[in-house]
């Protein structure tokens, strides 16, 4: 019995090595949850370019917006556990696994987390005709009046940071619009559909240099390279006020670990390469290189911390 159990150990290492070392065979596909030219669109392309010279193999990336990242959520967590079909999702996966009652998948039960690539800092911004230069102006301007915020969608980061700061601190009579993806939304901001942008920066980073959006506020605890001379939300008045928003890739559970581990080692030379860094930079992001099983680990602590977040603010999609 002995000999068989040590057999069978044998043959499972073998196994798992083989999987490895002939992964992969063909093109992977890269199902990102948000609309073309947002910031997690443009994480994806990078590290899907990057990868693929690493791997020998096309990486395709597939936009399948909707639901706050859930559709693509759903299309990948029915793939073939084989490493050819992964998720691109950002932090929203974590928040939909309370903030739907039932978003078509579990997070836990159907997903191998890979890797987190980057993360960055929401920003608030408005057109340029807009007469508010800061956060303050932009709150005395709408006291007591109809405020409109557009964000990547309902129970994105950039969507609760936004019910947060606006209604729950300032309380203004802020009212949600709700968009499609970060691209939508920043289309909007430039046509000034809407008085204040609450998004990721990387989506309107190009803009707000380009003197087409103006930014009042960045939400991290200190000021970003990216965008000198701008505040953070905390100097603005509201001490501890954070968010931010990562973007990360999982497959089907089920995959082989060999496989994870191969995508989560090369992910995070990717991460490391120093023209890629200096690329992230230019979107005003981040890389986080973490191990499978410390993502693993932060993927739990943000649906815990998210879930608290959106009780106590009472924001549902029913």
């Amino acid at each position: 019995m002995k000999a068989l159990i040590a057999l069978l150990g044998a043959w499972l290492c073998v196994t798992a090595a083989q999987a490895q070392s002939s992964y992969p065979e063909k093109p992977i596909r890269l199902v990102v949850g948000f609309a073309a030219g947002g910031y997690a669109d443009g994480v994806a392309r990078l590290v899907g370019q990057r990868l693929s010279e690493r791997l020998g193999q096309p990486v395709i990336v597939e936009n399948r917006g909707g639901a706050g990242g859930n559709v693509a959520a759903k299309v990948v967590a029915g793939a073939q556990p084989d490493g050819y079909t992964l998720l691109v999702n950002t932090t929203a996966i974590a928040i939909n696994a309370t903030l739907y009652k039932n978003p078509g998948f579990d997070v836990y039960k159907d997903f191998v987390p890979v890797a987190i690539t980057v993360s960055t800092p929401g920003v608030f911004v408005v057109h340029p005709s807009n007469p508010a230069n800061s956060l303050a102006d932009l709150i005395r301007a709408y006291q007591g009046k109809r405020l409109t915020y557009g964000t990547a969608g309902v129970g994105s980061s950039s969507h609760l940071a936004g019910d947060y700061l606006l209604r729950s601190l300032a309380g203004l009579q802020a009212v949600h619009v709700a968009y499609k993806g970060g691209a939508p939304a920043a289309t909007a901001g430039l046509s000034n559909e809407v008085d204040v942008l609450s998004i990721s920066m990387p989506t309107v980073l190009g803009h707000i240099k380009g003197g087409r959006l103006k930014p009042l506020a960045v939400s991290s605890l200190t000021p970003v390279a990216a965008l000198p001379g701008v505040p953070t939300v905390a100097q603005a008045g509201f001490a501890d006020f954070e968010e931010s928003s990562w973007v990360a890739i999982l497959a089907p559970a089920g995959t082989d670990a060999a496989i994870a581990d191969r995508l989560n080692a090369e992910v995070n030379r990717v991460l490391a390469d120093p023209e890629a860094q200096a690329r992230f930079a230019g979107l005003g992001a981040e890389p986080r290189p973490m191990s499978r099983a410390q993502f693993a680990d932060y993927l739990k602590k943000q649906v815990e911390s998210w879930g608290q977040i959106i009780k106590a603010s009472g924001v549902s999609t029913d």
